[in-house]
């Protein structure tokens, strides 16, 4: 069979040989020492030569793959500072209190996991030791994305450090009567302790990357200089098969970004059993992670294994790690030294002697106990070596056992993800084995007790001291004193409320202006942060690239081929845009970054990440919800919206449900403006909610999501009138009377209240008219911004009638004493407008786009759905009908009339 990996004859051919003659005698030397020495002696050789020719930086394709032994030789690694054996008793008691913690839990129902922290225990307790930044130097401090399974040991961490109580442990995912402590790393529940969500797997590694680029963003664009701070991203090799967790690789590589390192627990196993069970997870990372360029430090044996590699002259110990599967090395980890024999040292006659010089200790030392990732040392010289290397980004692939020091009924089985507590025995061996000084009297009626050597034990006085010494506790975070960012000038605000004239302008057009004018603010412009995955042109941004400039840390290496172009493609170091190519996810995960740099930085920014609405909440909504546990504040605008306005593009392209996966999210606020002066008082609201002054009971961390679409009509002027603005906010305001519209009704003409979203609003006007012209009935035009922002008042207005108080829904209140039924209108599906219809008093009936999309013209798309104008008359007519108070024939008629 041919390697593929090979280079094949067509591709040599291509390849000029200036010395046949070298080259054969190169090729005759490889064969000889091939014949001499043996194929592994001349592939050592060849390896070598490889890993020579990249450290002297000659031009060859990088070497994937090394051997299975520690990137660093024990006879490199720095020492230590510090006293060892003190952060060795810490780490026992934090190992300890994890596990007392999710057992005792477990008496409850509540579950939790054990055996993570008690792999990564090590790689937590070195950094928090000796590297990780708090935040109380610089007010940034290091970014630290926890892997969520090891939550107990960073609260057991937090307990020993006086931050955290007995009753906090005791009620580890209790929540709901306080002092309780979540699940997991979840901001928005214990928002003092973490930073960063990261337990919907693959959000972690993607957002770390993209928290690393923008703390170089901030730093190249004057904000804050940020360059002192380190991201660190804390994963699982499981959790390395999501597709979010290697998306943007080669982005963080790309950029250089070495104030980032990703250190990846291979404990070789996930949920439910080995991760890769015939393969060599390890191998397989190193190779992805050199391939898109990144700096691999592997750590994954220990000291104990030092004798035997000195003992390998022939090099077969190496080979034979680098040939046995994963799912064997866990085998490993539970037999005892008699099949290890036969098995690992039998397969190889130099190994079998190997073998004859190893005690059955020695043996089970190496294989049970001694991995690279459960020793500080090793940990040590990972992480220093990641801090030195510049140029590109550092991934630490850290070997160790999951469910270590847990005992025998725990460490590397497969089930163990799942097992939630250990038994009173096992936990006394626990204690034998960590030396911890706790008593069997301790245990009372069956109790794991907690412990604690005292608030001023040398453990603790060492454990502050060195956080003292590295910029206070961790992880922490901080929400500092910032002044509320003024308000921009009205004007920007006020231009949109005359309206558009004779000009037909998109809402998606009259967000793009709006922000022109805020970017502009002497105060807040530079605050601002554009977000658009590759379709700037799309939505008219194009006129920002020369006045702003596309963020690049190599500025604009070559010549724009539209230079010469008053709206050419300029890239800057301190360009304001994040142009981030054809990746919602990761425009997202920029947003999240930016959305909280109030917090991680003490820098207020405001971002708005406009995208194809279609391919925003269906395709990333996990990370959105991210967004709202992070405390996110900013803009989302889905752009192209609905279901019928993006002409000849089909369904996969016609969003007419993004309110609804919206509306599920706590922290978003959905609008649907139907007009360029709503849009513009839903942003001026938001920035002051989110930016500027909230009102008493408003919660800041919020994210507004609008939707605007690329339908170009006429945009009328603001009606005037008292609460205009308020309905805007709140959801529902009156536009437009049959009256006031110049409809002249009959003084007993029959009513109806026609509500409408966004683009639908403008079918509303069109059916208002012809309802009066040619049917003689009296129809008021609403305009309902917000669907689900009603819902919610209306929730808040329900339970608070269950507390006893008196309160009404404002839609309610907006439609009370509004003559006839109701008709609601909008370009979704008919659950958008359906949320509010309990609330209503009135008789309340919808149209809406059900259903996939299809390619064909805005009015062919409105008549296949029914909610184009005659099919909103005629819905109306129905609905009058059934009341008496039109004729029944009068919707035969309609619908003949207009061909439906």
């Amino acid at each position: 069979m041919t390697d593929p990996n090979a280079i094949q004859p067509s591709a040599l051919d291509q390849l000029p040989d200036r010395d046949p003659e070298e080259t054969a005698e190169w090729q005759a030397s490889l064969d000889a020492v091939a014949k001499a020495a043996g194929p592994h002696r001349a592939a050592y050789l060849m390896r070598r030569t490889l890993e020579r020719a990249e450290g002297t930086g000659i031009a060859l394709p990088k070497l994937l793959e090394t051997d299975y032994v520690n990137t660093i030789p024990t006879s490199a690694e720095p020492a230590v500072p510090g006293d060892e054996a003190m952060e060795s008793r810490i780490t026992a008691w934090n190992r300890w209190n994890a596990a007392a913690m999710v057992t005792r839990g477990s008496k409850h129902g509540v579950g939790g996991h054990i055996a993570t922290f008690a792999s990564a225990a090590w790689l937590y307790e070195t950094g928090f030791n000796h590297f990780f930044k708090g935040k109380e130097a610089d007010g940034s401090g290091d970014q630290l994305y926890i892997q969520g399974h090891a939550s107990p040991g960073i609260y057991a961490r937090a307990f020993l450090d006086g931050r955290l109580t007995e009753q906090h442990l005791d009620n580890f995912r209790q929540e709901s009567g306080g002092n309780g402590l979540p699940s997991y790393p979840h901001p928005r529940r214990l928002p003092w302790l973490w930073e960063f969500p990261t337990v919907s797997m693959g959000l972690g590694p993607l957002s770390a990357i993209y928290q690393a680029r923008f703390n170089r963003y901030l730093t190249a664009r004057g904000i804050k200089d940020v360059s002192n701070s380190h991201v660190w991203a804390f994963l699982g090799d499981g959790e390395m098969d999501e597709p979010e967790s290697t998306a943007a690789l080669a982005l963080a590589s790309r950029e250089g970004l070495d104030n980032l390192t990703f250190v990846i627990n291979c404990n070789l196993q996930r949920l439910d059993g080995p991760v890769r069970a015939n393969f060599k997870i390890v191998q397989e990372l190193e190779a992805q992670f050199r391939g898109a360029g990144w700096n691999v430090v592997k750590s994954l044996w220990g000291t104990a294994w030092d004798e035997l590699f000195q003992l390998d002259t022939t090099g077969a110990l190496v080979r034979r790690l680098r040939e046995v599967p994963d799912a064997q090395v866990q085998t490993y980890q539970t037999r005892d030294a008699a099949y290890i024999r036969q098995d690992f040292f039998g397969k190889d006659p130099a190994l079998v002697e190997l073998a004859k010089l190893l005690s059955d200790d020695k043996i089970l030392e190496c294989f049970h106990l001694s991995r690279g990732g459960h020793e500080a040392r090793k940990v040590f010289a990972a992480y220093k070596a990641a801090l030195e290397f510049k140029g590109a980004p550092t991934v630490i692939l850290a070997q160790t056992v999951k469910g270590f020091t847990l005992g025998e009924g725990f460490a590397s089985k497969n089930a163990n993800h799942q097992m939630k507590k250990l038994t009173v025995d096992e936990f006394k061996a626990m204690r034998d084995l960590l030396e911890l000084p706790i008593k069997d009297s301790d245990f009372v009626d069956g109790v794991v007790p907690y412990g604690h050597p005292g608030a001023d034990s040398p453990e603790v006085r060492y454990l502050q001291e060195r956080r003292a010494a590295l910029g206070g506790p961790a992880p922490a975070r901080r929400v500092h004193p910032v002044a509320p960012l003024p308000a921009p000038a009205e004007k920007a605000f006020a231009s949109f409320d005359k309206g558009s004239g004779s000009q037909n302008v998109a809402t998606t057009m009259a967000f793009v202006r709006l922000i022109k004018d805020l970017v502009r603010d002497k105060e807040t412009g530079k605050r601002w942060v554009p977000i658009v995955p590759d379709e700037a042109r799309t939505f008219g941004m194009e006129s920002l690239f020369p006045s702003l400039g596309i963020y690049s840390p190599k500025g604009q290496t070559y010549e724009p081929v539209d230079r010469d172009q008053l709206m050419y493609y300029k890239e800057a170091k301190n360009g304001q845009i994040l142009n981030e190519g054809i990746t919602e996810a990761g425009s997202m995960a920029d947003f999240i970054a930016a959305s909280t740099a109030y917090s991680t930085h003490g820098e207020a920014m405001i971002p708005f990440y406009i995208f194809y609405s279609m391919f925003g909440w269906q395709r990333t909504a996990d990370q959105m919800w991210q967004l709202g546990d992070q405390l996110g504040r900013g803009f989302l605008v889905g752009a192209t919206a609905g279901r019928t306005t993006l002409t000849g593009e089909g369904l996969q392209h016609a969003d007419g449900h993004s309110p609804v996966i919206a509306a599920t999210n706590p922290a978003a606020l959905t609008y649907d403006p139907a007009f360029a002066y709503e849009v513009a008082t839903i942003v001026r609201d938001g920035l002051r909610r989110m930016y500027g002054e909230a009102a008493p009971g408003e919660d800041p961390n919020v994210f507004y999501y609008l939707t605007v679409y690329n339908e170009p009509l006429p945009q009328p002027a603001k009606p005037s009138g008292l609460g205009i603005d308020e309905g805007i906010v709140k959801g529902l305001y009156r536009f437009s009377t049959a009256e006031s519209a110049e409809l002249s009704p009959a003084a007993n003409a029959p009513r109806i209240q026609l509500l409408g979203s966004g683009t639908a609003i403008h079918w509303v006007i069109e059916a208002q008219k012809l309802l009066a012209e040619e049917w003689g009935v009296a129809a008021d035009v609403w305009s309902a911004t917000s669907w689900t922002e009603l819902r919610r008042d209306a929730l808040e207005a329900d339970a608070a009638l269950l507390r006893g108080e008196e309160r009404v829904p404002y839609v309610r209140q907006a439609l009370q004493g509004a003559e006839g039924p109701v008709l609601a209108v909008s370009d979704y599906m008919r659950q958008v407008p359906d949320q509010i219809a309990q609330w209503v008093e009135q008789d309340y009936s919808s149209l809406g786009a059900d259903g996939f999309g299809l390619s064909d013209t805005r009015e062919a798309a409105r008549r296949h759905f029914g909610v184009d104008a005659q099919s909103i008359v005629v819905a109306a007519l129905a609905q009058l009908a059934r009341r008496g108070e039109v004729k029944a024939t009068a919707v035969k008629e309609a619908r003949e009339r207009y061909g439906l």
